[in-house]
């Protein structure tokens, strides 16, 4: 199975990965014209056009990991960046780990712990859900990591309608699979120049607090966004774009 993907402009590629219930389209609002190299912008596994396909049980990121190489592998790509999303960015920190091609890395509304035991029953709800209440879950969750926009805004209505989309299978396998993930703050202690954490300022998902507390003895460039929540990209996408280029040129 090949992830869905499509590529814009030229240069050292860069391989976007989106976020949960999200997918490549998320990216839209990020110009070619201001990325100087080649984004990859990628479906992971059960989400926009990628099929889930023979997903391993029990549910890891590591198959998406994977997929993601199979596809590095099609494209023939010798070294790579990633930006990651939330979600992608765990399959990032996979992809740094498994892959020595994979060079910089971006976390974007992403971190690099594993999930403390209350956000790991909330992983095992959201699976539940999907079976259950799949189009209650969907309409709650992505209005809420806006900060300004509201569910009314174009943006979000589009984000719905797609997640919409998915089937609970592929909401839950995705959900778990994040529950399960592993600590990689050994990743940002051996190649601290190699990551560049960008998170919003009003992100409901990742306090400023936590996430300063938890980069204050590595060595690492953490950037805020002022206004932005957990979806910088639709948020504040000529301040990521200009962070990018500087990051990954």
């Amino acid at each position: 199975m090949l992830l869905h993907h499509t590529t814009l402009g030229t240069g050292a590629p860069v391989l976007f990965l989106h976020g949960f219930l999200e997918s490549s389209s998320m990216w839209e609002l990020l110009k070619e014209k201001d990325l100087p190299f080649k984004a990859v912008l990628i479906d992971l596994p059960g989400h926009g056009a990628s099929d889930l396909g023979e997903a391993i049980t029990p549910p890891s990121l590591d198959y998406f990991a994977q997929q993601v190489m199979e596809l590095v592998d099609y494209l023939g790509l010798e070294r790579y960046y990633v930006v990651g999303h939330s979600m992608g960015g765990y399959v990032a920190l996979l992809l740094k780990e498994l892959d020595c091609r994979c060079e910089k890395i971006v976390l974007l509304n992403s971190n690099f712990w594993q999930d403390h035991e209350q956000k790991k029953s909330d992983r095992i709800r959201v699976a539940d859900l999907a079976f259950n209440a799949r189009e209650h879950l969907i309409r709650e969750a992505i209005p809420g990591l806006f900060w300004k926009h509201s569910a009314a805004d174009p943006i979000v209505r589009k984000l719905i309608s797609e997640a919409l989309k998915m089937y609970a299978e592929n909401i839950a396998y995705a959900s778990l699979a994040m529950m399960i993930r592993e600590d990689k703050k050994n990743l940002l202690v051996k190649f601290p120049n190699d990551f560049l954490l960008i998170n919003g300022a009003h992100d409901p998902l990742m306090p400023v607090t936590l996430l300063k507390e938890k980069t204050s003895e590595l060595n690492v460039r953490v950037e805020w966004l002022e206004e932005s929540g957990h979806m910088a990209h639709f948020e504040q996408p000529e301040a990521l774009c200009k962070l990018f280029a500087e990051f990954l040129s």
